[in-house]
């Protein structure tokens, strides 16, 4: 559900595909075999959709299949980056592959939160000026009515 959601969507999907690449990326480059660094990236990847994908990636491995036909086909991952991993699997250097991966989704959310951040903060500054507007009104339509009252007594 998390996934479909018009605007914070993209940007969990970019975050999910991040942490996945840089875990596994990571896991690999330290020696791990590769299905265990697949167990590993399915408990901590926090996403249904993704430990799916990761079950599906392991079931292909072991069959003799390649890590990047199963993540193409589970729709989380671009296109770009499954070629990637198909490259990286082809050249033998899968860690790297995987590490920059990990380092461009992880500019390309720095972006997008800083772009969303922008969009809000003006909806922020709007809505506080609203709350303090309330605020004083609050305090002051009281006075004033006392004002009144006093006026219309003498």
């Amino acid at each position: 559900m998390k996934l479909r959601i018009p605007i914070v969507g993209p940007l969990v999907r970019k975050i999910i595909v991040a942490r996945f690449s840089r875990t596994f990326g990571t896991l690999i480059a330290s020696g791990v075999p590769i299905l265990e660094s697949l167990d590993i990236c399915q408990h901590t990847a926090g996403n249904v959709v993704m430990e799916e994908a990761l079950a599906g990636v392991q079931e292909s491995i072991s069959e003799g299949g390649t890590i990047a036909e199963p993540l193409g086909e589970s729709g989380i991952f671009d296109d770009i980056v499954v070629n990637m991993i198909d490259v990286g699997e082809e050249t033998g250097e899968l860690d790297k592959m995987l590490i920059r991966v990990a380092d461009n989704y992880d500019d390309e959310v720095d972006v997008a939160v800083g772009g969303l951040v922008s969009v809000i903060e003006p909806v922020l500054i709007v809505f506080m000026g609203g709350a303090v507007f309330l605020i004083v009104l609050g305090l002051f339509l009281p006075l004033l009515k006392l004002i009144q009252n006093l006026e219309n007594t003498m």
